[in-house]
């Protein structure tokens, strides 16, 4: 039985540990998504704290798809210099890197996105800030093109691999979900139809990287909403991405909309809380031949061994935790067991919008207590 701390290949890139830093936005780029120093600093960091892969925050690969101010966007060669130091930093330390590809759709507004959003249907919806545009098929073509673009950049700039953005209530969860999907058209009714999108967008971007590249996704296990993306039909389109070749599968759940069944959720304060996605990852991977992995809730190094005993997944994903702690991995792997210090109040990514950055303010506000004593 593999340990937490065994290496583990995917598609060929070997990975020291299994321990995965999932995506999450930074706010730390230009406002044309201009990648910065500070960025790249902060990933150099991970790579120091011996993350075995660290999942870039989500990066729009068109410029109506960015969501967030201070969101990276590799929609143009312009950046290309920044990357490949990004990238660099991070194989300097020792690290892996792999570019997470978005798509916000109706999850963004218009000022963000530069234009009305674009989704499946132009429906009002929980999770769309205002009623977005339908896509035609000339949009659907250019998004599916802008992914593929996005994916050859990547390599080019040598990221390690890329990983599509299909969970959350972005653009490519809203095809998947029928209840943001009312289309009438063949990408829109039935399952199949509704995985349209998906399969032409992995399809772009397989053959922009070539067989030989990892190409992982972030998919909901369930969308924890009525009518949304369910526990059975995403468990299909797993099967359809394991069958079409994709090399690992993070297994999310929820969207802004979810109530409390958000994707970050607060007050992990206890082991029960912890690993709040777990089920829904081992029931995939039950019937996937690709690595797995989960994500939601991890704070305890018991906790994550005894998820790996159980085969319910084969790597674990933290997001949180490592804002506040980015040498979490290699002090586990050192001996030490504490768990993170993370309280998962979200607070950190107040200072992404205000300040130009995310960082842990419940350990800022312990140090400046601290130093008053």
């Amino acid at each position: 039985m593999p340990g937490l701390f065994d290496p583990i290949e995917i598609n060929g890139l070997k990975l020291g540990n299994r321990l995965i830093r999932s995506a999450t936005w930074e706010g730390m780029c230009e406002t044309d998504g201009r990648p910065t120093p500070k960025l790249t600093k902060f990933y150099h960091a991970l790579a120091l704290g011996e993350v075995g892969l660290i999942i870039t925050g989500y990066t729009f690969v068109s410029p109506e798809g960015k969501q967030l101010p201070g969101k990276m966007g590799i929609h143009t060669d312009t950046f290309a210099a920044d990357y490949k130091s990004m990238v660099d930093a991070v194989h300097d330390a020792g690290g892996k890197i792999c570019l997470q590809l978005v798509h916000a759709g109706g999850q963004t507004d218009s000022g963000n996105a530069g234009r009305k959003p674009l989704a499946p249907s132009a429906i009002a919806s929980a999770q769309y800030p205002e009623i977005p545009a339908e896509m035609t098929a000339d949009d659907i073509s250019n998004v599916v093109r802008a992914f593929g673009d996005g994916a050859r950049r990547a390599k080019e700039y040598g990221f390690d691999a890329v990983q599509l953005h299909g969970a959350h209530g972005y653009l490519i969860n809203q095809f998947l979900s029928p209840l943001t999907n009312r289309r009438g058209d063949l990408y829109g009714g039935t399952a199949v139809n509704r995985l349209r999108f998906l399969r032409e967008v992995y399809e772009a971007v397989r053959t922009a990287v070539t067989p030989d590249y990892p190409v992982l996704i972030k998919l909901n296990g369930s969308d924890f909403l009525a009518g949304g993306l369910d526990r059975e039909e995403a468990l299909s389109v797993a099967r359809y991405l394991d069958e079409a070749g994709i090399d690992a599968i993070e297994v999310s759940g929820g969207t802004p909309a979810s109530g409390e069944q958000t994707p970050a959720r607060k007050k992990i304060s206890s082991e029960e809380q912890e690993g709040y996605n777990l089920s829904l990852a081992a029931d995939i991977k039950k019937h996937v031949t690709c690595p797995v992995f989960s994500v939601g809730g991890f704070r305890s190094l018991s906790v994550i061994e005894k998820a790996l005993a159980d085969h319910a997944a084969d790597c674990f994903s933290m997001a949180r935790p490592f804002i506040r702690e980015p040498d979490l991995a290699k002090r586990w792997r050192l001996g030490e067991t504490t768990k993170a210090r993370c309280i998962s109040c979200n607070g950190c990514f107040i200072p992404g919008i205000k300040e130009g950055g995310i960082y842990c303010v419940a350990e800022k506000k312990e140090r400046e207590k601290a130093q008053e004593q």
